[in-house]
């Protein structure tokens, strides 16, 4: 089974070039399974139904999210109605919504599994307390997981700790794709993080200047997405009997 792994959306511009690229990208890697994470797909972070709804119609399968879960007032709404849309599996217990996604793609049974890191972020559950209860109870062949998470040791970690009891462990939120795709011994496909869809003359999708300006005269200022031509950073992975035998990052980018 031929997987694609799209880095965080960023607004609008991230929106759209994931729109775009998602049929021409699943035609060339013969994907069977699209995964996205989406919870910046707003001017304003998070995600709205509109969005969540988009995406879905354009290719992507399943969409996972983050600390900006919850920044749209549809978002409880969304994840109650809408079993594609998840978010980490490690918010309270009583949260709106699932982090895990099931079904079954060409006859295989096939999981999708959000968690999000405790560094540097809201203090949550712990995600690998909460990876050991979800997968007790899992029935799957495939199982991807998105680990939303800030330090890359808490990620290099979460993959070791789940290698071999899970497909891949795809790391996001950061905006900046690793160069430390690879296969670990055991079979699970592993990146730090997968990058990020959105705009290209940007400082993590940020417009450059309001970012160069909070760094040189330390005053906070509200950030606001850049405009302009956007990139797309992500992942395909090709995972047999729940191995994966290949992963490769993927960046198109579009700069001007």
């Amino acid at each position: 089974m031929n997987i694609l792994f799209i880095g965080d959306i960023v607004g609008d511009s991230g929106t759209e070039k994931a729109l775009e690229l998602i049929p021409q990208l699943r035609e060339t890697y013969d994907i069977q399974f699209c995964v996205a994470n989406g919870e910046n797909c707003c001017s304003n972070n998070g995600i709205t139904r509109n969005k969540a709804e988009r995406l879905l119609d354009g290719g992507v399968d399943v969409i996972t999210l983050g600390n900006h879960t919850f920044r749209q007032k549809e978002a409880h709404s969304l994840l109650h109605n809408n079993r594609r849309v998840i978010r980490p599996i490690n918010y309270p217990k009583g949260t709106s919504g699932s982090g895990v996604y099931t079904g079954v793609v060409d006859g295989v049974k096939v999981a999708v599994v959000n968690a999000m890191g405790r560094i540097y972020m809201d203090y949550m559950d712990c995600p690998f307390v909460g990876m050991d209860a979800v997968l007790s109870k899992l029935d799957a062949e495939v199982i991807l997981v998105d680990f939303h998470a800030e330090a890359t040791s808490e990620k290099v970690s979460m993959g070791w700790y789940l290698d071999g009891r899970v497909s891949a462990v795809i790391g996001t939120h950061t905006h900046v794709q690793t160069a430390d795709a690879r296969i670990l011994p055991k079979g699970t496909g592993y990146i730090t993080d997968a990058g990020m869809t959105g705009p290209y003359n940007s400082c993590l999708g940020v417009d450059k200047e309001i970012t160069i300006e909070r760094f040189v005269k330390c005053i906070p200022v509200r950030f606001a997405f850049a405009d302009g031509p956007a990139q797309l950073n992500g992942v395909v992975l090709t995972v047999e009997q729940g191995k994966t035998t290949r992963i490769q990052p993927i960046c198109v980018t579009s700069q001007r």
